[in-house]
């Protein structure tokens, strides 16, 4: 468990500095293609970091509110708020909030940005076909996103890709528009070549920081499935609930692609080779293996 969670950990950090690297990229990219119109990068950067603040002081609720989640009370979610109240004391933090979201799909998922400002969201169906050993190993996985700060990484990632693709769509219109005359009448060979290569970037680095993404996202998972076993010392809990996730074939039609990275498997049943190709999660046998491996 603890080689496990070790790797993942060094894993997430060299993803997340080729994630900063890309950022730096774009920056200098701007510096090599524009000499005026620094107003617009302003405004971009401005406009950018607004709805940044938004997405990280906000993001949680907007979630949640998007899976149509209620909050769970007793005396209906009585077995549920015990399991989270018991897994949080092992874990060492405090409670998070507790949400039911409708339909039938084993799924469930955590947000927040820190462990005193957590969330954690399961589904009908997770409280309908997981036995408690189960539900506790789906529930110690996401007070394990909790407690690894798991919730505050994904939301940065995703902030991260928002500023990237936005910043990127500004600098593009802005040469479509003549934003490069100066450099246009300045340029020699290389000068053009870096623009050419410049331009290229700006254009892929979108699709590069969301592969960067999903990769961390890939990686936190294997980290929360190590963690949640540690939590509650029963490696096949979590192993054979997610043995009823791969067979449950119902679709959760409240997920979007903006939220699919939180849930603590796909939530896209449907075999699609788009979702294949950008797939927000591990291959589910591999998880299964490594739970029973330990």
């Amino acid at each position: 468990m603890y080689s496990q969670i070790s790797s993942n950990k060094w894993k997430s950090v060299f993803l997340f500095a080729a994630f900063i690297i890309l950022v730096l990229v774009i920056f200098f990219i701007v510096n090599l293609l524009f000499f005026q119109g620094y107003i617009f990068i302003i405004i971009a950067a401005v406009i950018a970091i607004i709805f940044s603040l938004i997405s990280y002081y906000s993001g949680d609720k907007m979630v949640l509110a998007m899976v149509k989640a209620k909050s769970a009370k007793k005396p209906e979610h009585t077995h549920l708020i015990n399991i989270v109240e018991g897994l949080s004391i092992a874990a060492g933090i405090p409670k998070p909030k507790i949400y039911v979201m409708p339909g039938v799909q084993i799924n469930a998922f955590a947000a927040g940005t820190s462990p005193e400002k957590a969330s954690v969201a399961v589904t009908e169906g997770a409280l309908s076909k997981l036995n408690r050993q189960e539900l506790e190993g789906v529930i110690a996985h996401e007070i394990s996103h909790i407690k690894n700060y798991d919730i505050r990484v994904m939301l940065l990632a995703s902030v991260l890709v928002g500023i990237i693709v936005f910043i990127s769509q500004i600098l593009l219109r802005s040469f479509l528009f003549g934003g490069l005359r100066g450099n246009r009448q300045s340029g020699g060979g290389i000068q053009v070549a870096l623009m050419v290569v410049g331009i290229v970037l700006l254009i892929l680095s979108p699709l590069i920081a969301q592969i960067i993404k999903l990769a961390i996202s890939r990686k936190r998972e294997y980290l929360a499935d190590a963690s949640g076993a540690l939590i509650t010392r029963y490696p096949p809990g979590l192993a054979n609930a997610l043995k009823k996730i791969k067979g449950d074939h119902e679709e959760l039609k409240t997920a979007t692609d903006a939220t699919a990275h939180l849930f603590i498997s796909s939530p896209f049943k449907k075999k699609q080779w788009l979702h294949s190709l950008f797939s927000t999660h591990p291959d589910i046998n591999d998880r299964i293996k490594k739970l029973e491996s330990m």
